[in-house]
């Protein structure tokens, strides 16, 4: 596979991947013995990681950090960058159990509220035909109940886990146990999408999604996040402060 292109983004590398792009990067992945970690980062993502030491060497340190959020993909023009492509992760669940019926790999779903895991389990099973479900658990991010999960996940023989414990605890779930999670190849935190997948949240219409505001979208119908969407403001200003610092090489500019 040719090396892999990145922005970095307030300090966070995100990578020149389209969604076909990424699921060959992962095709590739599969073939290697280890455990590979993506990460789908938006704007939240990025500024967590300004004050979360932990959590930015997660995303530093991840296989595959891709574009999640278009406020990334905005953002990577002020650098003279530019990313080619959102990657969704809300869809690229979809992309990558297709995958794994088609070859043939074994899918662990992990948490989320109790039984949702399982009702998305059964719907993708019905979706995409062949699809095995290596297994379901809602489990949490407490170290104290780590081992038993991790026990858990071995014996499936699961060979792709997604994790739904919400960033930055799903992210640093999967960081802490790469080394003992044994027969998984790709790992990735999957947010809100199993609720997504079972019908309990409700994504923006295509077209929201187009215009870059399904993030209005979702605090319209869930206003008590609106705290949580003071990042997006936050982030484009840092962002275009750095931008106008760097060139396009990573370097700062010449006074």
């Amino acid at each position: 596979m040719p090396a892999l292109t990145t922005t970095r983004i307030l300090d966070i590398p995100i990578h020149h991947l389209t969604v076909a792009e990424t699921l060959a990067r992962v095709e590739a992945f599969m073939a290697e013995p280890r455990l590979h970690q993506l990460a789908t980062a938006n704007p939240e993502f990025v500024m967590t990681a300004q004050r979360d030491d932990a959590f930015r060497a997660v995303l530093q340190q991840a296989d595959l950090c891709v574009a999640d959020g278009i406020g990334l993909v905005w953002a990577s023009r002020w650098y003279g960058r530019p990313l080619p492509q959102r990657v969704a992760g809300s869809e690229l669940v979809y992309h990558l159990a297709a995958a794994c019926a088609t070859h043939g790999w074994r899918l662990f779903l992990l948490g989320a509220a109790p039984g949702v895991a399982a009702e998305a389990g059964e719907i993708l099973r019905k979706r995409y035909a062949g699809l095995e479900i290596a297994g379901t658990f809602p489990g949490s991010p407490h170290l104290h109940e780590n081992e038993a999960i991790v026990r858990r996940i071995n014996d499936s023989q699961a060979d792709v886990l997604f994790v739904a414990y919400g960033a930055p605890n799903q992210d640093k779930w999967i960081a802490r146990n790469r080394d003992t999670l044994a027969t998984v190849r790709l790992a990735l935190g999957v947010g809100g999408a199993l609720d997504f997948i079972t019908g309990r949240a409700v994504r923006a219409p295509h077209w929201i999604q187009q215009l870059g505001l399904e993030w209005l979208h979702r605090l319209l119908r869930e206003p008590w996040r609106w705290r949580r969407m003071l990042a997006l403001p936050r982030f484009a200003w840092a962002a275009w402060r750095e931008s106008r610092r760097l060139q396009p090489n990573g370097r700062p500019r010449q006074p």
